[in-house]
């Protein structure tokens, strides 16, 4: 039986620490003569409702289960994206509730797909709550609560293999409470350096501090209508390229390398595979844009490696419109929205860990074919990974790929044309923003139907939670009693 008093206390915690995250936007709003009352309201609704929830579930039983944990996780992001949509509903800033939620859960999910037209307009204020959320969700505010977790008599293992089910198993430090204590303190490290070497570029204070946590959660939000294009700055956008490729390493990797073990980092398979993914779309694109667009070499290579990185991290910054050029390259920003970055990291899709388990997969297939009595197993960092996993890789892609085809099915019925429908698709699912036809870089999902931003906006937790912690909700067998 579900045990729903600690479900209720924790998202009651969870509550009240987005209510405290939307106070530190009234700074902000008070800094530039803006109205404060929209974040008082809405933080304190969020805290005072999150505080009688813990309140009523005190005395409750003190155990969490794997159940539990994925109901958690599921229903503590949809919690955050319903009370998320209060400082745009209270401020006016998008009266529409379901344009709030699209672009609420576009937040958490760090897929940085939008409905705003003119993001400029906007209170100072409300740009920092975006990009708030792009920084709660990309490392995910149910770790935060990890290390909380334990003070209150709470473990929090089940909690961390809900909001983290990819196959990848790294821990930084055997106990769940100081690895969630380290991964946050690389992401606040990550986010201050990079604010730093922005504002050393030219950016104001307000605008590197938004792009920073932008780019680490590889979200994508800007506070420009034309996100990165704005800045005419090679050096700005070669910072941004450089950490949007940072933090599409699995974090354990960062960790290990800031403490000075690089040979860890580089002898780790899929940091060479993304590495060289990244490096050799990068020069591919770039010399078809120079010698088929005609794009000076220089700039060539910066937007084409910028717009590689922040397709196939899923950070969905633009610099250019990348559907405009040839259509090879619009072939590899395909494949790169599937493929997806490191495990353990920021960024959404497939993941580059998973194609290299089933690469690896299918070649002993064939060579099985030769040797069929053979008991070969996949190896991943020169250690055996079980069968179990492969066979969830496998499951995984699979259903990936049958809800993006049903993602571009329910698009189309709903009216989109077959190439923004298959764009909105993998882009929503992907996490990744700007997909292709009329939501292309340069397009937005204003003109969506409703019913489709609500579908996006299930693709996009989907995405986020990677499938099973989601879809294991609507089987029969999980709600079935022990």
């Amino acid at each position: 039986m579900l045990n729903w008093g600690i479900i209720i206390n924790v998202l009651g915690l969870l509550s009240s620490i987005n209510g405290i995250f939307m106070m530190f936007c009234i700074p902000v709003a008070y800094s530039y003569n803006e109205d404060m009352t929209t974040f008082m309201y809405s933080s304190v609704i969020c805290f005072a409702v999150g505080l009688l929830m813990m309140i009523l579930t005190k005395n409750h039983k003190k155990e969490l289960k794997k159940r539990e944990g994925y109901l958690i996780v599921t229903l503590g992001w949809l919690m955050l994206s319903f009370s998320g949509t209060l400082p745009y509903l209270v401020s006016g800033t998008i009266p529409s509730f379901t344009n709030a939620f699209f672009e609420t859960i576009s937040g958490y999910t760090t897929t940085g797909a939008t409905i705003l037209t003119n993001i400029e307009v906007l209170p100072h204020g409300i740009l920092f709550w975006r990009s708030i959320t792009h920084w709660i969700g990309g490392m995910g505010i149910i770790v935060l609560t990890i290390a909380i977790l334990p003070l209150l008599g709470i473990g929090g293992m089940q909690l961390f293999a809900a909001e983290s089910p990819g196959p990848s198993t790294d821990k930084m430090h055997p106990r769940i409470k100081e690895t969630a204590k380290r991964l946050w303190a690389i992401y606040v490290f990550l986010t201050m350096l990079q604010t730093i070497l922005l504002m050393v570029g030219g950016m104001t204070v307000f605008d590197a501090v938004n792009h920073a946590m932008s780019t680490i959660s590889t979200g994508g939000f800007s506070t420009k209508n034309a996100s990165i294009a704005y800045f005419e700055s090679d050096y700005i956008h070669w910072v941004i390229t450089v950490f949007m490729f940072i933090a599409g390493i699995n974090f354990t990797m960062t960790y290990f390398a800031l403490k000075g073990n690089f040979n860890r980092l580089l002898r780790n398979e899929e940091f060479k595979f993304y590495s060289l993914a990244a490096v050799g779309s990068g020069i591919v694109v770039s010399l078809l844009v120079a010698f088929v667009n005609g794009y000076p070499l220089e700039q060539a290579f910066r937007e084409g490696f910028f717009m590689v990185v922040a397709i196939g991290t899923s950070t969905g910054f633009v610099t250019a419109d990348y559907t405009a050029w040839s259509h090879l390259v619009v072939i590899i920003f395909f494949w790169l929205m599937f493929m997806g970055a490191s495990a353990g990291s920021t960024s959404g899709g497939v993941k580059v860990v998973r194609h290299l388990i089933i690469f690896k997969n299918s070649l002993l297939e064939l060579k099985k074919l030769i040797h069929p009595s053979a008991i070969i197993p996949v190896k991943l960092n020169k250690k055996a990974v079980p069968e179990e996993i492969v066979f969830n890789v496998l499951s995984f892609i699979l259903i990936y790929l049958l809800i993006f085809i049903f993602g571009a099915f329910v698009m189309s019925a709903l009216g989109l044309d077959f190439k923004t429908a298959i764009g909105a698709s993998i882009a929503c699912i992907g996490n990744i923003g700007p997909g292709l036809g009329d939501v292309g870089p340069i397009d937005n999902y204003a003109q969506i139907p409703m019913p489709g931003k609500w579908f996006l906006s299930f693709l996009m937790l989907l995405g986020r939670l990677e499938l099973f912690t989601v879809l294991i909700l609507i089987t029969p067998f999980f709600w079935r009693k022990n």
